[in-house]
């Protein structure tokens, strides 16, 4: 009689499941500490420019530009940094896929109110030190910047790799393995 032994289900890579999830929450931690630093830099020095000796001198829209700038940044901190908390509290629990799939969605919120609070910002020193003529135009050309590199070309190119020709590792069906 055979005993059968429980083997981890492995992907065309040979990485395990749990492998996998391991690895994608790494490189997510990676690209957070990234977006952190940047939201938080972003924030800090939003937060001074009240402090400063020319804000009483900000018109209003101005002064309406810097709170969308500050809350836009301080809710792009609490998203980016909030995989961290929900890592603490299901450290342990063996929820891996649970913990990446929720980091995704923070992460990718995070840097959508980040996204907002740089061009904010930008239509707020425009808008200061140019003309409103000039103000304008260079905050659509910085937010179509942001756009294009932030969601534009990604979503453009998700399936990279997924057509590749040289790849045709898998003779029995002409496919190539792929990673999942």
């Amino acid at each position: 009689m055979a005993v059968e032994t429980h083997t981890p289900r492995k992907n065309p890579s040979g990485e395990t499941e749990k492998q996998r999830w391991d690895r994608n929450f790494a490189d997510l931690l990676q690209e957070l500490r990234v977006a952190q630093t940047g939201v938080q830099i972003l924030f800090a020095f939003l937060l001074t420019i009240p402090f400063s000796n020319g804000f009483p001198d900000a018109t209003a829209f101005q002064k309406d530009v810097y709170v969308v700038a500050l809350i836009s940044a301080a809710f792009a901190t609490a998203l980016i940094i909030s995989p961290v908390a929900f890592h603490r509290a299901l450290f342990r629990q063996g929820r891996k896929p649970e913990l990446v799939r929720y980091a995704h969605k923070m992460a990718s919120a995070g840097l959508a109110f980040m996204l907002i609070s740089m061009v904010s910002s930008v239509l707020l020193i425009t808008d200061y030190v140019l003309d409103w003529k000039w103000a304008v135009p260079l905050t659509v050309v910085t937010a179509g910047w942001f756009v294009t590199y932030w969601v534009a070309l990604p979503f453009a190119h998700r399936n990279w790799g997924e057509d590749d020709d040289d790849d045709d590792d898998d003779v029995s069906d002409g496919r190539a393995d792929r990673d999942a």
